[in-house]
């Protein structure tokens, strides 16, 4: 069996190319739509993809199942569970096929045997991978969102993202009885997450690429629970708020998304409309262009772009060269940002004004942090609005407004992304605890 693993780091998620040595065939899981990386792997293992599944309905990425499954001539296979609500709008296409629980995906010798394992989403499919040179038992699961190393899928976001109303505590008690009876299969089962740290599909996923049923049971607090209330309540607490993208990505994946029609290329071009420095924070406050926005490249960069960019207006990214300006314009179609007019160097540039913390007292104090770190600590009298919801903001204040976060890198995306709309922001690069101690000094 030949088994390849991909992760794609802006959005923290996991896909799986899985051969047959035997009979040269492959299948594709959770793909995105970055398919040159898959076509590569076979072309070069001498493999021929027949089939693509996925595990669900994603909301955090757009889904490259639909167009590898067309460019390959594989067969497409889908979840049929769920209901009437969470069925595809293109299952009656030629090439798909739709599976439930105890459905196989056959290739070869290799066989992804699904378990409905509702409660992130009602559809999702979790898929037991069986050797069968080797062996009848399985070797290991894909689980897609529902179990992660150290956290499973959250079940609250078809409410708060999607808008599907009062659907996330029955979704909660759903995926506790997920678990239970995913509980009772072997210990050394081993588990392939599809997402890793960084990922807003939970709230304290690690970053290992795989972990074992054994392992979670010690260390997985969500895993550990025995009274279903108690999972109900911690599951549904703390989680960050979603990107405000998310709620689209469910549309768009339900759909059948369009082709990327090869977007990874990008040209040099002037400043205009939306224009997003991916550079890192210390270039960006060193020199940036008028109204640019401060997203650097990094494990959040989907999250902040993703919220904070809109589709009605053309990007133009700032970047140090072609190939860092690539790298970014792949990272937003990746999530359905394909309003790109090109890329440009940060020049002219000028200094971005950062504040001292000493001159905080008496401020308009305006904190991007999340509604959970906001709940722990707060400066008082400060204003909250959390960066992925800040596109949104109404009735801001005026005058300048001091940006605070944890660590001030999120101050700098708030900052910067208020002074493109024409707000009087200014970024405080201070950790909380520095912040904390001026002001109390300054009292």
């Amino acid at each position: 069996m030949f088994f390849q693993r991909y992760y794609a780091d802006s959005i923290a998620q996991a896909s799986f190319l899985i051969g047959c040595s035997v009979t040269g065939e492959a299948v594709v899981v959770d793909p995105n739509r970055d398919l040159g990386q898959y076509l590569a792997t076979a072309e070069t293992e001498g493999l021929r993809i027949a089939a693509v599944t996925e595990t669900h309905i994603h909301a955090d990425y757009v889904s490259g199942s639909r167009e590898l499954a067309e460019l390959t001539g594989a067969t497409l296979y889908l979840s049929k569970e769920g209901g009437s609500d969470w069925q595809y709008a293109y299952a009656n296409e030629p090439n798909v096929r739709l599976i439930g629980n105890g459905d196989e995906v056959v290739i070869g010798n290799v066989r992804l045997q699904a378990i409905h394992t509702p409660g992130h989403t009602p559809e999702h499919l979790s898929f037991l991978v069986i050797d069968g040179a080797a062996t009848n038992q399985p070797i290991g699961i894909l689980s897609g969102d529902f179990i992660f190393a150290g956290d499973v899928g959250r079940p609250d976001l078809l409410e708060i993202a999607a808008g599907f109303q009062d659907t996330m505590r029955k979704s909660a008690i759903t995926l506790f009885k997920s678990i239970e009876r995913f509980k009772t299969m072997p210990d050394w089962l081993t588990i392939w997450p599809g997402h890793g740290a960084g990922s807003a599909c939970g709230k304290k996923l690690g970053g290992v690429p795989s972990t074992t049923l054994g392992y979670e049971k010690i260390v997985n607090f969500s895993v550990r629970f025995e009274r279903e209330s108690d999972f109900v309540e911690d599951v549904l607490s703390g989680q960050p708020e979603p990107p405000k993208y998310f709620a689209r990505m469910k549309t768009v994946n339900r759909q059948g998304p369009e082709p990327t029609l090869g977007r990874w290329s990008i040209e040099q071009t002037t400043p205009c409309g939306q224009i997003v420095d991916v550079r890192s924070i210390e270039e960006f406050i060193e020199g940036s262009l008028l109204r640019a926005v401060s997203i650097p490249m990094n494990a959040s960069f989907s999250k902040w772009a993703g919220s904070l960019l809109s589709l009605d207006k053309p990007i133009v990214l700032v970047a140090n060269n072609s190939q860092q300006a690539v790298e970014a314009a792949k990272a937003l179609v990746l999530i359905g940002l394909e309003n790109l007019s090109g890329w440009c160097l940060p020049e002219p540039a000028k200094k971005f004004p950062l504040a001292n913390v000493n001159e905080l007292l008496g401020k308009t104090l305006l904190d991007v942090r999340s509604g959970a770190e906001r709940e722990e600590e707060a400066i008082p009298g400060s204003i909250h609005i959390p960066l992925v919801y800040l596109a949104d903001a109404k009735n801001l204040p005026t005058g300048p407004i001091y940006v605070h976060c944890a660590s001030g890198s999120r101050s700098l995306v708030g900052a910067s992304y208020l002074r493109s709309q024409g707000v009087d922001a200014v970024a405080v690069q201070a950790s909380f605890e520095e912040i904390q101690n001026a002001m109390r000094v300054a009292i």
